[in-house]
């Protein structure tokens, strides 16, 4: 018997007229079920063995809650197989582990047009007039500009070019990282505008300084191993109109517990190598040589 069949005989079974009234008798019959399950889970806890209804009860229960959600979807209109089937695509997105890093959304573009496999950065804490200030290199050249924290507090924040490493490395995105080493898609009007333009780069670095935010009152994920659902449901709603919306819940979830893994490394050292290889989907730190360490 399939779910879509359950809910139409479960429908045979189901007097109430109104909807209204059986959608509250719905509600109030799951709430009441889970209490029973809840309780047959206690009498187990308390009796053990010696209680051998237990999973007769448990079955019996469960059935009736089945009942009580079959009523519900059907009064939303909903078909309880489809649900079942979105649920599952839902938490395999959210909870499945890729083996391998997930196909660069830039391929077919000419090289020069594409995020570097490898990037290694140097990234060095400077002092200037406002503060402590972060300086950036590639090849020997910089990256982008030397960045402060914008804050009263040293937060850290002036390493945040860390997160934009994660987002190339792990998710094989990033417009902000496009800019900064000059791989825009020019040669790709639509791509160069809608994927590459400034509107990309700025939800990115909103995307950015969301994430901070929540991470910030959590210890900044330290002893974190997963991220909160609404926090990755945001984040994907801001980037639904980009190519990234192909990635999952869960390599968000990679891509930003592996920035703050190294972002922390970053800040407690006051600055270090970060590598982001794209072609293994990782991000990793080392410290700085100690020749740099020297000067």
């Amino acid at each position: 018997m399939t779910l879509s069949d359950y809910q139409r005989r479960a429908a045979e079974t189901d007097f109430v007229d109104d909807d209204e009234r059986g959608l509250l008798v719905a509600l109030l019959g799951l709430a009441g079920e889970v209490g029973e399950l809840v309780t047959e889970q206690k009498k187990r806890l308390r009796d053990g063995e010696a209680y051998g209804a237990f999973e007769g009860r448990v079955a019996e229960e469960l059935g009736d809650l089945l009942w009580y959600v079959a009523g519900v979807a059907r009064r939303h209109g909903l078909d309880l197989g489809e649900v079942a089937a979105q649920n599952l695509e839902k938490n395999r997105a959210r909870w499945s582990e890729r083996r391998v890093p997930p196909s660069p959304l830039d391929e077919g573009y000419e090289e020069h047009e594409r995020l570097p496999a490898v990037v290694e950065a140097v990234l060095e804490d400077v002092e200037t007039p406002d503060g402590p200030a972060m300086m950036a290199h590639v090849d020997g050249e910089q990256m982008g500009a030397t960045l402060t924290d914008n804050a009263r507090d040293d937060d850290g924040y002036r390493f945040h070019d860390v997160f934009h490493l994660a987002n190339a490395a792990v998710l094989g995105w990033s417009p902000c990282i496009r800019a900064i080493l000059g791989r825009k898609r020019k040669s790709d009007t639509l791509a160069d505008e809608v994927e590459d333009g400034g509107r990309a780069a700025a939800i990115e670095e909103g995307v950015v300084a969301l994430v901070w935010s929540h991470a910030r009152d959590r210890n900044f994920y330290e002893g974190v191993e997963s991220v909160d659902d609404d926090l990755l449901r945001t984040v994907r709603a801001m980037t639904a109109h980009l190519e990234v919306a192909d990635r999952t819940a869960a390599d968000w979830e990679r891509t930003i517990l592996s920035g703050f893994a190294v972002w922390r490394q970053v800040r407690a050292a006051g600055g270090g190598v970060v590598t982001a290889d794209r072609r293994r989907g990782t991000i990793s730190y080392s410290p700085l040589p100690e020749a740099e360490l020297a000067a």
